[in-house]
Protein backbone atom coordinates (compact mmCIF):
# COMPACT_ATOMS: atom_id res chain seq x y z
CA UNK A 1 0.00 0.00 0.00
CA UNK A 2 3.12 1.85 0.02
CA UNK A 3 4.58 4.39 -2.75
CA UNK A 4 1.37 5.27 -3.52
CA UNK A 5 -0.47 2.42 -4.51
CA UNK A 6 -3.80 2.54 -6.24
CA UNK A 7 -6.82 3.53 -3.59
CA UNK A 8 -8.11 1.73 -0.89
CA UNK A 9 -11.99 0.90 -0.25
CA UNK A 10 -14.72 3.70 -0.11
CA UNK A 11 -15.30 6.04 2.89
CA UNK A 12 -18.82 6.25 4.80
CA UNK A 13 -20.01 9.80 5.02
CA UNK A 14 -19.14 9.51 8.83
CA UNK A 15 -15.73 9.03 7.91
CA UNK A 16 -15.79 11.87 5.31
CA UNK A 17 -17.08 14.25 7.51
CA UNK A 18 -14.21 13.30 10.23
CA UNK A 19 -11.34 13.65 7.16
CA UNK A 20 -12.86 16.74 5.78
CA UNK A 21 -9.58 18.18 7.12
CA UNK A 22 -7.61 16.14 5.07
CA UNK A 23 -10.01 16.04 1.69
CA UNK A 24 -9.28 19.73 1.54
CA UNK A 25 -5.38 19.33 1.09
CA UNK A 26 -4.66 18.25 -2.48
CA UNK A 27 -2.08 16.08 -1.39
CA UNK A 28 -4.24 13.88 0.08
CA UNK A 29 -7.84 14.20 -1.00
CA UNK A 30 -10.39 11.92 -0.70
CA UNK A 31 -8.06 9.37 -2.88
CA UNK A 32 -5.13 8.97 -0.07
CA UNK A 33 -7.58 9.13 2.29
CA UNK A 34 -8.53 5.99 0.86
CA UNK A 35 -4.92 4.86 1.04
CA UNK A 36 -4.61 5.91 5.09
CA UNK A 37 -8.14 3.44 5.00
CA UNK A 38 -6.41 0.68 3.32
CA UNK A 39 -3.05 0.77 4.94
CA UNK A 40 -1.21 -1.49 7.79
CA UNK A 41 0.64 0.23 10.15
CA UNK A 42 3.04 -1.91 12.52
CA UNK A 43 4.08 -0.03 15.69
CA UNK A 44 6.94 -1.72 17.89
CA UNK A 45 6.61 -0.50 21.69
CA UNK A 46 3.16 1.25 22.86
CA UNK A 47 5.78 3.46 25.29
CA UNK A 48 6.85 6.97 24.91
CA UNK A 49 7.59 6.89 20.43
CA UNK A 50 4.33 4.39 20.03
CA UNK A 51 1.61 6.52 22.25
CA UNK A 52 2.07 9.55 19.81
CA UNK A 53 2.50 7.50 16.56
CA UNK A 54 -0.15 5.56 17.44
CA UNK A 55 -2.56 8.86 18.21
CA UNK A 56 -1.28 10.28 15.34
CA UNK A 57 -2.19 7.63 12.89
CA UNK A 58 -5.43 6.38 14.43
CA UNK A 59 -6.40 9.63 13.85
CA UNK A 60 -5.76 10.54 10.65
CA UNK A 61 -7.52 6.89 9.47
CA UNK A 62 -5.05 4.56 9.12
CA UNK A 63 -7.24 1.42 8.60
CA UNK A 64 -5.38 -1.17 10.35
CA UNK A 65 -2.71 0.03 13.08
CA UNK A 66 -0.65 -3.40 14.88
CA UNK A 67 0.56 -2.66 18.35
CA UNK A 68 4.08 -5.29 19.42
CA UNK A 69 4.13 -4.74 23.15
CA UNK A 70 4.07 -6.74 26.55
CA UNK A 71 4.82 -4.21 29.40
CA UNK A 72 2.06 -3.09 32.05
CA UNK A 73 1.57 1.16 32.42
CA UNK A 74 3.90 2.11 35.65
CA UNK A 75 2.97 5.28 36.80
CA UNK A 76 6.63 6.63 36.00
CA UNK A 77 5.57 5.93 32.32
CA UNK A 78 2.61 8.57 32.87
CA UNK A 79 5.69 11.02 32.35
CA UNK A 80 5.41 10.93 28.69
CA UNK A 81 3.03 7.83 27.16
CA UNK A 82 -0.02 10.33 26.80
CA UNK A 83 -1.97 7.56 25.94
CA UNK A 84 -2.13 5.94 29.09
CA UNK A 85 -3.45 6.76 32.31
CA UNK A 86 -4.00 6.81 36.11
CA UNK A 87 -6.94 4.73 35.58
CA UNK A 88 -4.82 2.12 33.31
CA UNK A 89 -2.10 2.00 36.10
CA UNK A 90 -0.76 -2.29 36.08
CA UNK A 91 -3.24 -3.17 33.10
CA UNK A 92 -1.17 -3.96 30.25
CA UNK A 93 -0.11 -1.27 27.55
CA UNK A 94 -1.99 -2.98 24.64
CA UNK A 95 -4.88 -2.77 26.47
CA UNK A 96 -5.06 0.61 27.87
CA UNK A 97 -3.84 1.85 24.21
CA UNK A 98 -6.27 0.06 22.16
CA UNK A 99 -9.14 1.71 24.85
CA UNK A 100 -7.75 4.85 24.10
CA UNK A 101 -7.13 4.40 20.03
CA UNK A 102 -11.11 3.17 19.93
CA UNK A 103 -12.04 5.84 21.88
CA UNK A 104 -10.15 8.12 19.46
CA UNK A 105 -11.50 6.60 15.96
CA UNK A 106 -13.63 3.46 16.53
CA UNK A 107 -13.24 3.52 12.07
CA UNK A 108 -9.25 2.10 12.86
CA UNK A 109 -8.78 -1.58 13.56
CA UNK A 110 -6.35 -2.38 16.53
CA UNK A 111 -4.67 -5.68 16.11
CA UNK A 112 -2.76 -6.64 19.38
CA UNK A 113 0.54 -8.70 19.47
CA UNK A 114 1.15 -9.19 23.39
CA UNK A 115 4.89 -10.78 22.52
CA UNK A 116 8.41 -9.93 23.15
CA UNK A 117 9.88 -9.42 19.24
CA UNK A 118 12.32 -12.67 18.77
CA UNK A 119 14.27 -13.34 15.77
CA UNK A 120 11.43 -16.53 15.84
CA UNK A 121 8.67 -14.40 15.43
CA UNK A 122 9.62 -11.09 13.81
CA UNK A 123 9.11 -12.00 10.19
CA UNK A 124 6.15 -13.59 10.93
CA UNK A 125 4.63 -10.33 12.66
CA UNK A 126 6.15 -7.96 9.94
CA UNK A 127 5.43 -9.27 7.32
CA UNK A 128 1.50 -8.23 6.98
CA UNK A 129 2.24 -4.66 6.92
CA UNK A 130 3.01 -2.08 5.16
CA UNK A 131 5.16 0.10 7.18
CA UNK A 132 7.15 -0.60 10.20
CA UNK A 133 7.98 2.22 13.20
CA UNK A 134 10.33 1.64 15.23
CA UNK A 135 9.40 2.80 18.82
CA UNK A 136 11.89 0.93 21.03
CA UNK A 137 14.40 1.53 23.32
CA UNK A 138 16.97 -1.08 23.26
CA UNK A 139 19.72 -2.02 20.74
CA UNK A 140 19.20 -5.84 20.08
CA UNK A 141 14.99 -4.94 19.17
CA UNK A 142 16.55 -2.16 16.84
CA UNK A 143 18.83 -4.37 14.50
CA UNK A 144 16.01 -6.99 14.58
CA UNK A 145 13.71 -4.72 13.39
CA UNK A 146 16.03 -3.36 11.16
CA UNK A 147 17.16 -6.76 9.65
CA UNK A 148 13.47 -8.08 9.28
CA UNK A 149 12.36 -4.94 7.08
CA UNK A 150 15.54 -5.53 4.77
CA UNK A 151 14.29 -9.22 4.50
CA UNK A 152 11.04 -8.51 4.07
CA UNK A 153 11.60 -5.29 1.52
CA UNK A 154 9.42 -2.72 4.16
CA UNK A 155 10.24 1.11 5.18
CA UNK A 156 10.86 1.45 8.60
CA UNK A 157 10.62 4.59 10.21
CA UNK A 158 12.86 5.47 12.71
CA UNK A 159 12.95 7.15 16.03
CA UNK A 160 15.27 7.43 19.10
CA UNK A 161 15.26 9.79 22.41
CA UNK A 162 17.82 10.41 25.38
CA UNK A 163 17.33 13.21 27.30
CA UNK A 164 16.71 16.16 25.57
CA UNK A 165 17.93 14.47 21.92
CA UNK A 166 15.77 12.67 19.02
CA UNK A 167 16.38 11.19 16.02
CA UNK A 168 14.39 10.50 13.33
CA UNK A 169 14.79 8.62 9.80
CA UNK A 170 13.01 6.78 7.61
CA UNK A 171 15.28 3.30 6.63
CA UNK A 172 14.19 1.77 2.95
CA UNK A 173 16.58 -0.54 1.78
CA UNK A 174 14.66 -0.84 -1.53
CA UNK A 175 15.85 3.17 -2.26
CA UNK A 176 18.46 3.90 1.05
CA UNK A 177 20.31 3.05 3.59
CA UNK A 178 19.42 0.89 6.32
CA UNK A 179 19.68 1.47 10.25
CA UNK A 180 22.85 -0.75 9.98
CA UNK A 181 24.19 1.52 6.51
CA UNK A 182 24.17 4.04 9.64
CA UNK A 183 25.37 2.40 12.41
CA UNK A 184 26.65 -0.80 11.69
CA UNK A 185 27.66 -2.24 15.08
CA UNK A 186 26.35 -1.23 18.59
CA UNK A 187 28.18 0.79 20.83
CA UNK A 188 29.92 -1.11 23.63
CA UNK A 189 27.38 -2.59 26.56
CA UNK A 190 27.33 0.06 29.12
CA UNK A 191 28.14 2.34 26.93
CA UNK A 192 25.15 4.51 26.21
CA UNK A 193 22.90 4.89 29.39
CA UNK A 194 18.77 4.16 28.57
CA UNK A 195 16.13 6.63 29.40
CA UNK A 196 15.87 5.32 32.84
CA UNK A 197 19.39 6.12 34.00
CA UNK A 198 20.16 9.25 32.12
CA UNK A 199 16.47 10.47 31.88
CA UNK A 200 14.07 11.69 29.15
CA UNK A 201 12.40 15.06 28.91
CA UNK A 202 8.40 13.89 28.88
CA UNK A 203 7.09 16.21 25.56
CA UNK A 204 10.25 15.04 23.55
CA UNK A 205 8.96 11.41 22.51
CA UNK A 206 5.79 13.50 21.35
CA UNK A 207 8.11 15.59 18.60
CA UNK A 208 10.05 12.54 17.54
CA UNK A 209 6.60 10.06 17.71
CA UNK A 210 4.99 12.86 15.92
CA UNK A 211 7.63 12.74 12.98
CA UNK A 212 7.29 9.09 12.99
CA UNK A 213 3.63 9.47 12.25
CA UNK A 214 4.40 12.01 9.75
CA UNK A 215 6.57 10.08 7.90
CA UNK A 216 4.84 6.64 8.46
CA UNK A 217 1.33 8.52 6.04
CA UNK A 218 3.69 9.65 3.78
CA UNK A 219 4.85 6.91 2.98
CA UNK A 220 1.50 5.49 2.82
CA UNK A 221 0.71 8.46 0.50
CA UNK A 222 3.44 7.95 -1.92
CA UNK A 223 4.94 11.34 -1.28
CA UNK A 224 7.76 12.13 -3.44
CA UNK A 225 10.41 13.28 -0.34
CA UNK A 226 10.05 11.63 2.87
CA UNK A 227 13.12 11.01 5.67
CA UNK A 228 15.23 8.24 3.37
CA UNK A 229 18.68 9.08 3.60
CA UNK A 230 17.99 11.61 5.54
CA UNK A 231 18.80 11.59 9.68
CA UNK A 232 16.56 14.41 11.55
CA UNK A 233 18.44 15.68 14.82
CA UNK A 234 16.44 17.26 17.49
CA UNK A 235 17.56 19.28 20.25
CA UNK A 236 15.24 20.56 22.51
CA UNK A 237 17.07 22.09 24.82
CA UNK A 238 18.32 24.62 22.48
CA UNK A 239 15.00 23.84 20.05
CA UNK A 240 17.06 23.23 17.08
CA UNK A 241 16.99 20.80 14.19
CA UNK A 242 19.47 19.56 12.17
CA UNK A 243 19.79 17.01 8.91
CA UNK A 244 22.01 14.63 8.26
CA UNK A 245 22.71 12.59 4.69
CA UNK A 246 22.91 9.72 4.61
CA UNK A 247 24.28 6.92 2.28
CA UNK A 248 23.63 3.41 1.43
CA UNK A 249 26.67 1.42 2.59
CA UNK A 250 28.21 -1.20 -0.13
CA UNK A 251 29.08 -3.84 2.49
CA UNK A 252 26.14 -3.07 4.69
CA UNK A 253 26.17 -7.12 5.62
CA UNK A 254 22.06 -7.19 5.40
CA UNK A 255 21.46 -4.94 2.72
CA UNK A 256 24.95 -4.34 0.48
CA UNK A 257 26.34 -5.90 -2.44
CA UNK A 258 27.27 -8.87 -0.79
CA UNK A 259 24.85 -9.37 1.92
CA UNK A 260 26.15 -12.37 4.53
CA UNK A 261 22.75 -11.39 6.96
CA UNK A 262 20.25 -14.32 5.36
CA UNK A 263 18.27 -14.66 8.24
CA UNK A 264 17.83 -13.04 11.60
CA UNK A 265 20.93 -13.74 14.06
CA UNK A 266 20.91 -13.69 18.12
CA UNK A 267 20.77 -10.09 18.78
CA UNK A 268 21.10 -10.78 22.46
CA UNK A 269 24.58 -11.79 21.47
CA UNK A 270 25.20 -9.25 18.69
CA UNK A 271 24.35 -6.64 20.77
CA UNK A 272 26.64 -8.08 24.18
CA UNK A 273 23.35 -7.89 26.21
CA UNK A 274 24.51 -8.75 29.51
CA UNK A 275 22.90 -9.80 32.74
CA UNK A 276 23.04 -7.38 35.46
CA UNK A 277 26.78 -6.65 36.94
CA UNK A 278 27.70 -9.31 39.45
CA UNK A 279 26.13 -12.54 37.75
CA UNK A 280 27.20 -15.12 36.24
CA UNK A 281 26.23 -17.22 33.18
CA UNK A 282 27.02 -21.36 33.98
CA UNK A 283 29.02 -22.80 31.17
CA UNK A 284 29.87 -26.20 31.04
CA UNK A 285 33.00 -27.07 30.68
CA UNK A 286 34.61 -23.91 31.63
CA UNK A 287 38.34 -23.22 31.03
CA UNK A 288 40.13 -22.08 34.27
CA UNK A 289 43.01 -19.48 33.51
CA UNK A 290 45.34 -21.93 35.28
CA UNK A 291 43.94 -24.26 32.60
CA UNK A 292 45.08 -21.91 29.93
CA UNK A 293 48.66 -21.27 30.74
CA UNK A 294 48.51 -25.19 30.80
CA UNK A 295 47.58 -25.79 27.37
CA UNK A 296 49.95 -22.71 25.97
CA UNK A 297 52.96 -24.46 28.10
CA UNK A 298 52.02 -27.84 26.22
CA UNK A 299 51.98 -26.11 23.38
CA UNK A 300 48.11 -27.02 22.50
CA UNK A 301 46.46 -26.47 19.01
CA UNK A 302 43.81 -24.43 19.99
CA UNK A 303 42.45 -20.95 18.97
CA UNK A 304 41.96 -17.93 21.84
CA UNK A 305 39.38 -16.14 20.87
CA UNK A 306 38.95 -12.46 22.49
CA UNK A 307 35.63 -10.59 22.00
CA UNK A 308 36.31 -7.92 23.97
CA UNK A 309 36.80 -4.31 22.33
CA UNK A 310 39.96 -3.51 20.14
CA UNK A 311 40.42 -0.31 22.65
CA UNK A 312 40.41 -3.13 25.54
CA UNK A 313 43.21 -5.21 23.67
CA UNK A 314 45.43 -2.02 24.14
CA UNK A 315 44.85 -1.82 27.69
CA UNK A 316 45.84 -5.72 28.44
CA UNK A 317 45.94 -8.46 26.47
CA UNK A 318 47.21 -11.62 25.68
CA UNK A 319 49.21 -12.99 22.71
CA UNK A 320 48.22 -15.05 19.98
CA UNK A 321 44.91 -14.34 20.18
CA UNK A 322 42.04 -13.47 17.77
CA UNK A 323 40.04 -10.10 18.48
CA UNK A 324 36.16 -10.35 17.10
CA UNK A 325 34.41 -8.25 19.02
CA UNK A 326 31.69 -10.04 21.04
CA UNK A 327 29.17 -7.83 18.78
CA UNK A 328 30.88 -9.07 15.39
CA UNK A 329 30.44 -12.95 16.32
CA UNK A 330 27.25 -13.59 14.71
CA UNK A 331 28.34 -11.09 11.48
CA UNK A 332 32.52 -12.80 11.46
CA UNK A 333 31.94 -16.40 12.80
CA UNK A 334 33.02 -17.90 9.07
CA UNK A 335 36.53 -16.52 10.47
CA UNK A 336 36.27 -19.82 12.48
CA UNK A 337 36.55 -23.19 12.37
CA UNK A 338 33.93 -25.11 13.91
CA UNK A 339 36.12 -27.77 14.04
CA UNK A 340 39.02 -26.11 15.99
CA UNK A 341 38.95 -26.08 19.73
CA UNK A 342 38.41 -22.63 20.88
CA UNK A 343 38.60 -21.01 23.99
CA UNK A 344 36.77 -17.72 24.42
CA UNK A 345 37.95 -15.15 26.64
CA UNK A 346 37.16 -11.44 27.88
CA UNK A 347 37.65 -9.37 30.80
CA UNK A 348 35.50 -11.30 33.32
CA UNK A 349 34.09 -13.97 31.45
CA UNK A 350 30.26 -12.80 30.93
CA UNK A 351 30.61 -11.57 27.59
CA UNK A 352 32.70 -14.68 26.78
CA UNK A 353 29.84 -17.09 28.05
CA UNK A 354 27.59 -15.25 25.72
CA UNK A 355 29.96 -16.05 22.64
CA UNK A 356 30.41 -19.34 24.04
CA UNK A 357 26.61 -20.24 24.02
CA UNK A 358 26.18 -18.41 20.63
CA UNK A 359 28.99 -20.76 19.31
CA UNK A 360 27.55 -23.76 20.63
CA UNK A 361 24.02 -22.80 19.07
CA UNK A 362 25.87 -22.94 15.87
CA UNK A 363 27.65 -25.69 15.31
CA UNK A 364 30.77 -25.30 17.79
CA UNK A 365 31.45 -28.27 20.14
CA UNK A 366 34.92 -28.08 21.14
CA UNK A 367 34.35 -24.23 22.59
CA UNK A 368 35.06 -23.00 26.11
CA UNK A 369 34.55 -20.40 28.57
CA UNK A 370 37.74 -18.42 30.04
CA UNK A 371 36.07 -18.69 34.03
CA UNK A 372 37.27 -14.81 35.15
CA UNK A 373 38.52 -13.72 31.83
CA UNK A 374 42.06 -11.87 31.46
CA UNK A 375 41.27 -9.94 34.93
CA UNK A 376 41.50 -13.80 36.64
CA UNK A 377 44.93 -14.33 34.35
CA UNK A 378 46.39 -10.95 36.05
CA UNK A 379 45.50 -12.00 39.70
CA UNK A 380 46.42 -15.59 39.49
CA UNK A 381 48.90 -16.29 36.41
CA UNK A 382 50.72 -13.13 35.55
CA UNK A 383 50.87 -10.14 37.50
CA UNK A 384 52.43 -8.17 35.03
CA UNK A 385 49.46 -8.14 32.87
CA UNK A 386 47.81 -4.92 33.84
CA UNK A 387 44.47 -4.66 34.87
CA UNK A 388 41.34 -2.55 34.36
Amino acid sequence: MTQGNGPGPELTREERARYGRHATLAEVGLEGQRRLKGARVLIVGAGGLGCPAALYLAAAGIGTLGIVDFDAVEVSNLQRQVAHGTSTLGRPKLDSLRARLADLNPHVEVVPHAVRLTRENALDVIRGYDVVIDGTDNFPTRYLVNDACVLLGKPNVYGSILRFEGQASVFDATRGPCYRCVFPAPPPPGAVPNCAEAGVLGVLPGVIGALQATEAIKLVLGAPETLVGRLVLYDAWTLRFRELTLRKDPDCPVCGERPTIRELVDYEVFCGTLPEEGTRIAIAGDVTVRDLKSMRDRGDRFVLLDVREPAELQLASLPDVVNIPLAMVPLRVGELDPKRPTVVMCHSGRRSALAVRWLREHGFEDVHNLAGGIDAYAREIDPAVPRY
